[in-house]
């Protein structure tokens, strides 16, 4: 399974339903990054996605977005094979 990385706080709602979907799906560990305790990575954050909004998800080197991009993503049944490629 690919790893998982996400760019969180504490307080986000939408943080916490993509991770009950990628839990839900199989994923047992989200390497969590926490732009509310260290802003020098909300500025990493935003360089690398262009966005300023939590979460921003990566599945391996692929960024996959938001939350709705997490679920669009699930919806057009991508999501199992993108997190199981190799």
């Amino acid at each position: 399974m690919q790893t998982v990385k996400m760019y969180t706080t504490a307080v986000c709602p939408y943080c916490v339903r993509a991770k009950q979907i990628l839990k839900a799906k199989g994923v047992q560990q989200i390497e969590e990054i926490r732009i509310d305790t260290d802003p020098q990575q909300r500025d990493t954050m935003m360089a690398i996605t262009g966005r300023r909004t939590v979460p921003q998800i990566f599945i391996g080197p692929t960024h996959v977005g938001g939350c709705d991009d997490l679920v669009a993503l699930d919806g057009r049944g991508e999501l199992l094979p993108l997190l199981n490629a190799a």
